[in-house]
């Protein structure tokens, strides 16, 4: 039996991923900006879930929640960051409001759960902190400027915390979605204000987007293969989900790679 604090469960890979957990005997902490979306589980489950209000923007909160799960059921074995959100606009359209929210929810928001989490996974000697990044955290493309520099930012931090805490028992895993049908680019997601001047671009990305990421995955098929995940002893670090991301990845490293490759004499000339 397992214990889980997962963030973002109102819908999507969060619920999904929670009632998964419960439906197999675990426990859930289970956080939401609105905890009413979490009462048909709290009906079917009972205490083995502690529903949460939070908002992950909110650094106090998060640590409040996050010891309250704790004293709740004794322990954190699993920590999922998952609560999140797209930002569509080109970079010139971005306000700075809707940037600065971006990367507070995305990135600062797993950040504070994961500062919250360790201290009780370092003492109990093991633990597993899963962040839920994206295709758009190791890739980039036009009109989610902002929202790749949160998954980006979540990826490079991440990474290093991987090896900073592998000495306590404790494991980092990267989920990397493609595109699956969680409402992310729907009512939950935010739209800067079109500039004129990019009329015709918008529609060009509209339509490569399509092409690229194909039909929607069933974030309901994604939680077996996360109950696998949590029961490995060593984990990867990185794991995509769907069947584009590792096609996207391909190209996308290939194309760096003849362009460092080609390149390469100016990087050694800038060495002097």
């Amino acid at each position: 039996m397992k214990v889980w604090f997962i963030t973002g469960t109102s819908r999507g890979f969060g619920k999904e991923w929670a009632t998964a957990a419960l439906e197999r005997g675990d426990k859930v902490a289970a956080t939401a900006r609105n905890v009413s979306s979490l009462d048909d589980l709290v009906e079917k489950y009972g205490d083995a879930i502690l529903p949460l209000q939070l908002d992950v923007t909110d650094h106090d909160a998060a640590f409040a929640a996050v010891a309250a799960a704790h004293e709740k059921f004794g322990r954190l074995d699993v920590v999922i960051n998952n609560a999140g959100y797209g930002h569509f606009g080109f970079i010139e359209e971005v306000s700075e409001k809707d940037a600065r929210a971006q990367i507070e929810t995305n990135l600062f928001g797993a950040l504070w759960v994961t500062q919250a989490a360790l201290p009780f996974l370092r003492e109990q000697g093991s633990g597993h902190i899963i962040q839920v990044s994206s295709i758009g955290g190791i890739s980039a493309f036009p009109l989610v400027g902002m929202y790749h520099a949160s998954k980006w930012g979540l990826e490079g931090f991440s990474q290093a915390l991987s090896q900073e805490v592998a000495g306590f028992g404790i494991h980092v895993t990267l989920i990397e979605p493609g595109g699956f049908d969680t409402d992310w680019g729907g009512s939950s997601s935010v739209r800067s204000d079109e500039l004129p001047a990019y009329a015709e671009a918008h529609k060009q990305v509209a339509e490569a987007r399509k092409a690229r990421m194909g039909a929607a995955g069933d974030p309901g098929s994604s939680a077996p293969v996360v109950l696998k995940l949590v029961d490995l002893d060593e984990p990867p670090l990185r794991i995509f989900f769907g069947t584009s991301p590792l096609h996207i990845a391909k190209a996308d490293y290939a194309g760096r790679i003849e362009t460092w490759e080609k390149y390469n004499d100016w990087s050694v000339e800038a060495q002097g």
